[in-house]
């Protein structure tokens, strides 16, 4: 089994190196590793070439923003099952060869996805991170949550619903599951820790751009499940309390997520 891993890379010469070395640190697990840069300035490009001998493709060449610039990656990749890592978060010690253990047991699921952890500029964790399951149901109200850097997309599966959806420039990695549900395809839960997500001040989720791109994004992912705009009530009543289920329906789950928050409270 091998593991195709792509990495947008653009102007994150400040993590860059931390995001490769947790992909080429990766032990018991084939990897195949994809670098795709549309043409960084601040010096990131020079911390690929040290690294050049560990990728399997280096693109460089402009792409029609993150989603076309995966898409890129993906097309030249030969593994059995496809992930990425945005050149600003990482990979967890022994993280693939945990998801290839279950990718073994599920080899007709369309995707996994797992755990993981949210972080700071200097790799501090900030709390927990658990990916929910995902379905017809959970997208159609709001209960479906997957964290990206612990996802992983059968090849044949992506290559089915035609890879990421390039007009989508915020959550392309949601809308391709949800295709993935659409087209028949079963998604399964990783019940480990895989990846690391990093908050900062020039992530788009820490300095609150594209908001409303994004939730619109959302919607409209969401009336692709239902067939139809989502009804206030759906949308006001069903779809909280289905989000709140989500977290409930593990015990483990709930505990760490009440902890974590609990250990947040007290920090501040």
């Amino acid at each position: 089994m091998k593991f195709s891993i792509v990495t947008i890379s653009f102007n994150q010469a400040e993590f860059l190196e931390r995001t490769i070395r947790s992909v080429i640190s990766q032990e018991d697990v084939e990897v195949e590793y994809i670098i795709v840069d549309p043409g960084s300035t601040d010096g990131s490009r020079e911390i690929i070439e040290r690294y050049r001998k560990y990728f399997a493709h280096v693109i460089f060449e402009k792409d029609n923003g993150p989603a076309d610039g995966l898409n890129k990656g993906f097309s030249v990749a030969t593994g059995d099952w496809f992930g990425y890592i945005n050149s600003d978060d990482f990979y967890l010690p022994q993280g693939l060869s945990k998801a290839a253990q279950v990718a073994t047991r599920w080899p007709a699921a369309g995707a996994l996805v797992g755990n993981g952890y949210i972080v700071d500029q200097d790799d501090r964790r900030i709390r927990r991170s658990f990916s929910k399951r995902v379905s017809r149901n959970a997208l159609r109200y709001g209960g479906a949550f997957a964290l990206q850097q612990a996802t992983f997309y059968k090849a044949s599966a992506f290559r089915a619903v035609g890879a990421f959806k390039t007009g989508n420039r915020t959550c392309w990695d949601s809308e391709i599951l949800a295709d993935m549900v659409l087209a028949g395809y079963s998604i399964r839960n990783i019940n480990a820790d895989i990846g690391a997500f990093r908050i900062h001040s020039m992530s788009i989720t820490g300095s609150g751009r594209l908001v409303q791109e994004y939730q619109g994004d959302v919607r409209r992912i969401r009336a692709m499940a239902f067939g139809r705009v989502p009804s206030y009530f759906e949308e006001r009543v069903i779809g909280p309390c289905y989000r709140v289920a989500g977290y409930l329906r593990s015990p483990a789950k709930t505990a760490a997520l009440i902890a974590d928050r609990v250990a947040q409270k007290l920090k501040t």
